[in-house]
């Protein structure tokens, strides 16, 4: 049988998002992964980006489901005649770091922040993420599956087993940040770590420890809790300001399932939004150019700690191609950071005469390293070093079950070729934000008001929801204004 990417995706639900291929996973067998990463590695071969003995990377995240999908990748590797190297339950960043430095493409099996009856798979080529050109290749890619290989519920005829699990890409991470940041740097520092069912919880303690820091592991768990960086659950934020209480921490550090996107707390518990922490993050590292998508908030123009803010599309693929594209155009120290707190390193950064290694996918752990480090500069705590930032506050929410083709056709309405008619449309929608100023179509619809709020409405990436991004001069307003948002845009349902 012959089947390319694209009938996959539509015969199984199984499909690309944002960051990678992701599913349920039932939906998920040994058949649909194994085809993922056979049209993957075949696209690389017809690139000449890889040959046959080559090694690829395999790691996981901490999902039940993980291990099932790791073997159905070492079978892909193997029968493309390349060696396929396990290199076990670690951040998404480490082994795309891992990676770059070896010049070998890698597969980490993650479904990051999503509930644990889903998992995904994201592709690496040896230079960093697969970017959306890359996926539009490996959709067109037509694979041959063997009669003889799987059952009719598309599992392995013949089991598959991982191999040994090999631990250089861990060790090489952690040489990342513990070569970078001066010794014992963080001595005498207090640290919550939220450990839950994060695939970096033992690589962040061995840092931050290396580092100086005295660690409380906090909350750890055999079975896997969705975190999202960007939409913090109610219980995380009452944890995090009881353990603040409890222990008298200088910060609470944690990060979502496959350790891409962080989470830092204050002294008193309370978590930064990911697009403050990723100015910070930016600002120790003395970025001269920035890029993040349109979904940040303005704080990072209006603080003009930068020579140049790029704006993007939502999307890692779309900051790493902004990256590039600088890094091409002659500048250097460039830091790319999303709404979600990942931030990306677009070039080389050389700070106290050491160097860090350009690293173009989300990383969590640069983050809080970089944010203690600056506010020990400053001699601040975390809660005044955001003082020292322009006071703007954002905040997210989402209306699920909103088939992605209704969310198109809602906001389409918005953005006619009478920018007049545009203007009087939103201005009855939204008029409880202000008189509007202006509306940007880079991803969906971001409306910037004569009050300097703004609403940004746009579809998921990845799954039948619409999506609701505010921004005000205080959280209170943020997150009211978002839910009168919400609120216009659950009527358009009907």
């Amino acid at each position: 049988m012959q089947i390319n990417i694209e009938q996959l995706m539509t015969s199984t639900g199984v499909k690309f998002g944002t960051s990678g291929v992701r599913g349920l996973v039932v939906d998920m067998s040994d058949q649909v992964c194994w085809t993922y990463v056979t049209a993957f590695l075949q696209y690389l071969m017809s690139e000449n980006l890889i040959k046959k003995g080559d090694r690829v990377g395999i790691a996981g995240d901490l999902r039940a489901s993980s291990d099932k999908i790791m073997a159905a990748a070492v079978v892909a590797v193997q029968e493309q005649g390349l060696v396929a190297i396990n290199y076990g339950k670690i951040p998404s960043p480490a082994i795309a770091h891992f990676g770059i430095t070896e010049a070998i493409p890698t597969i980490m099996v993650t479904g990051s922040h999503i509930p644990d009856d889903r998992n995904g798979i994201k592709f690496n080529k040896a230079d960093g993420e697969i970017l959306k050109a890359d996926e539009l290749a490996i959709c067109s890619q037509l694979i041959t599956i063997p009669d003889d290989k799987f059952n009719d519920d598309g599992s392995f005829i013949v089991e598959s087993i991982l191999p040994a699990t090999q631990s250089e890409a861990e060790a090489l991470y952690i040489e990342r940040f513990t070569n970078f940041f001066p010794e014992q740097c963080l001595q005498g520092m207090q640290i919550g770590l939220y450990e839950h069912s994060s695939v970096s919880r033992d690589v962040l303690k061995t840092i931050l420890t290396t580092l100086g820091a005295t660690v409380t592991s906090l909350a750890r768990s055999d079975q896997f809790i969705s975190v999202d960086t960007e939409a913090i659950r109610p219980e995380d934020v009452i944890l995090a300001k009881q353990w603040a209480a409890e222990y008298q921490f200088d910060c609470i550090i944690s990060t979502d399932g496959d350790g891409d996107r962080p989470l830092i707390s204050d002294e008193h518990g309370n978590w930064l939004r990911g697009d403050i922490a990723g100015v910070l993050c930016a600002q120790y590292l003395n970025a001269k150019v920035v890029v993040t998508p349109v979904s940040s908030n303005s704080a990072v123009e209006k603080s003009a700690l930068f020579e140049q803010v790029i704006r993007t599309r939502i999307g890692s693929p779309y900051v790493i191609t902004a990256m590039d594209n600088a890094a091409d155009g002659g500048h250097r120290q460039i830091i790319g950071y999303e709404a979600n707190g990942g931030v990306l390193q677009g070039s080389d950064i050389t700070l106290n005469d050491r160097l860090l290694t350009a690293l173009p996918t989300r990383d969590a752990a640069i983050v809080p390293l970089s944010i203690l480090m600056l506010a020990k500069q400053q001699s601040l705590t975390v809660s005044e070093l955001l003082k020292t930032l322009p006071a703007r506050f954002t905040f997210s929410d989402r209306l699920k079950a909103f088939p992605t083709e209704l969310s198109q056709q809602r906001l389409a309405v918005f953005l006619t070729a009478d920018q007049s008619e545009n203007f009087s449309k939103v201005q009855a929608q939204f008029s409880f934000a202000g008189q509007v100023l202006s509306i940007d179509d880079t991803d969906g619809i971001r409306i910037t008001f004569d009050t300097q709020e703004v609403i940004h409405l746009r579809p998921s990436g990845n799954a039948p929801e619409l999506r609701c991004y505010t921004e005000a001069a205080d959280e209170e307003r943020a997150q009211q204004l978002n839910q009168q948002a919400i609120e216009v845009m659950n009527s358009w349902r009907a």
